[in-house]
């Protein structure tokens, strides 16, 4: 026998290792596969179903998370290899074929039958005046129309034909069962049936091993097991004391609920900022998203002179093999805080990013509808709890919908939609990053939304240009725009009734507007 004392540093460390790994391991859901769940009694609702059931219980609300798609078809469609193939997709991912009800007071699912179909309605417009025009019409319908999460389907279509070799396939779903992934999922798995059932060959794809539901019922037991106490304490202890609200100086006030009306503009870097921002990122050990979203977080504090303040960002949150072929809701939204200090430099700015963005990643796992009951933050209808701003970075790469014999192109559907104040989009491409910046038009003005867009951009370079600079000296205005905010927004003086005195003009102003703000002080606000 050798005491520890004549062991050297090294082999008392493997012999720790080999002591640890021969620890019983405690038999957690999270050390397990995820396995089927028992049919024969209701089934559970993920964390981000529920939140999404409740929100579409609300008016006005659900049509917000419709997903909609819309494409041409031209060329020699096989209509019968489109049905099947959207059929045995149905038949394949059960939560295609799910519905919600309410047992005992609380939300549950309920799956229908594998033969249910694709409810996919067939509509001629071969003889009508303007086809263009009906398929505008339809396109927009579909996409409005409200879903009933009880008695379904959650996902529909229509084929309408406008000739022989012209066809536009128009399909929705919930978002309560689907994410982007998803669709991803949808267009290979569309394209490779269709592919096999046109050349009269059997179905190609892989069994699922599991389904949404199991994974639901996995979650549910992570939770009721305490595996997420420790995430839980993370998101309690990192959004203590954060800022409900982000004040951005907007074209109109707020109004006491969202509408969700929105619109975007489109949003370029070129290959020269990308490869200086690249080069910046790689001195620092960080990434494109973690300077992007360096740079997205300054810009806000300048508009908002806010120097705390959270972000969303949204993940795949697919980190389990089991998860990667299903069709479904999984994405997670991480809220991430940043605190801005002018005397600090870019390379702080970007250390504390990648900091907090890994500390986030870390703790993906727990449900957002958690994290916000953990921070507890005022609710409204007038805004998002926690943050209203997002920033989506785009890394997946989606399949491309490739059917033999036809030229596929978009059709558009209804307006945009805007679940907040401001969503920046990005993601590379072709050695640059293109993207949008999608607002709420309850709040902002087009031209409004133009110049953030350019102040990031000039923001971005400026922080491409030293890792050592100040954040304050960082430059976000053009000249013309310098000289609108020192010169002409303080150009204050306006023509009055000289005749009067000032308790008469103030009166004057009570009679028209009496209740505006006419004096500020601190937190304290008079009318007139």
């Amino acid at each position: 026998m050798f005491s520890s004392k004549q062991l050297s540093v090294e082999q008392r460390e493997h012999l720790l290792r080999i002591a640890e790994a021969a620890k019983p391991r405690r038999r957690s859901p999270s050390n397990l596969p995820i396995v089927p769940a028992a049919r024969d009694s209701a089934l559970p609702l993920s964390f981000a179903q529920q939140r999404l059931w409740f929100l579409a219980q609300m008016p006005g609300v659900s049509e917000a998370y419709h997903i909609p798609l819309g494409l041409s078809l031209r060329g020699r469609l096989d209509r019968s290899a489109l049905r099947r193939a959207l059929d045995r997709i149905v038949a394949r991912h059960e939560v295609l074929r799910t519905t919600f009800e309410v047992v005992d007071g609380a939300p549950v699912q309920r799956i229908a039958a594998a033969d249910i179909g694709f409810a996919l309605e067939d509509i001629d417009l071969r003889h009508h005046e303007d086809p263009q025009a009906q398929v505008q019409h339809h396109a927009e319908e579909e996409a409005a129309r409200p879903f009933d999460l009880q008695a379904g389907p959650l996902v529909r279509g229509r084929l309408l034909c406008l000739g022989e070799h012209e066809h536009v396939l128009l399909a929705t779903m919930h978002h309560v069962i689907s994410d982007g992934w998803s669709l991803g999922l949808l267009t290979s798995e569309l394209s490779s049936l269709y592919v096999a059932f046109s050349q009269g060959a059997a179905d190609p794809l892989a069994p699922l091993g599991v389904q949404y539901a199991d994974f639901a019922a996995w979650q549910r037991q992570r939770a009721d097991a305490g595996e997420l106490a420790i995430q839980s304490a993370f998101w309690k202890r990192t959004l203590a004391g954060a800022p409900p609200l982000l004040e951005l100086p907007m074209d109109r006030p707020r109004p006491s609920e969202q509408d969700h009306a929105g619109a975007s503009v489109v949003l370029t870097l070129d290959r020269s900022l990308v490869a200086e921002l690249k080069a910046l990122c790689a001195a620092q050990g960080a990434t494109l998203f973690m300077a992007l979203l360096a740079g997205w977080a300054l810009l806000l504090g300048r508009l908002s002179g806010a120097r705390d303040l959270v972000i969303g960002t949204p993940v795949a949150n697919r980190n389990r093999t089991e998860l990667e072929p299903l069709i479904g809701l999984f994405v997670n939204t991480l809220a991430l805080r940043v605190e801005l200090d002018d005397a600090s430099t870019v390379e702080d700015l970007l250390r504390q990013v990648k900091s907090r963005s890994l500390e986030a990643q870390q703790h993906q796992d727990l449900p957002f509808e958690q994290v916000v009951d953990i921070a507890n933050p005022p609710r409204s209808l007038a805004h998002t709890p926690l943050f209203q701003v997002m920033f989506a970075w785009q890394n997946l790469q989606v399949g491309t919908l490739q059917l033999p014999e036809l030229t596929l192109g978009p059709v558009g559907g209804r307006g945009e939609i805007a679940k907040f104040d401001l969503t920046l989009t990005l993601g590379e491409a072709d050695g640059g990053v293109a993207g949008a910046l999608e607002y709420a038009t309850a709040l902002f003005d087009r031209a409004t939304v133009q110049r953030y867009a350019g102040y990031l951009v000039r923001i971005l370079k400026a922080m491409s240009s030293g890792a050592r600079r100040m954040l304050g000296e960082l430059e976000w205005l053009d000249d013309q725009e310098r000289e609108r905010v020192l010169q002409g927004w303080n150009e204050t003086r306006r023509p009055y009734e000289r005749d009067r005195c000032v308790h008469e003009l103030i009166e004057a102003r009570a009679a028209m507007q009496g209740q505006a703000t006419a004096l500020v002080q601190g937190e304290h606000s008079l009318s007139y």
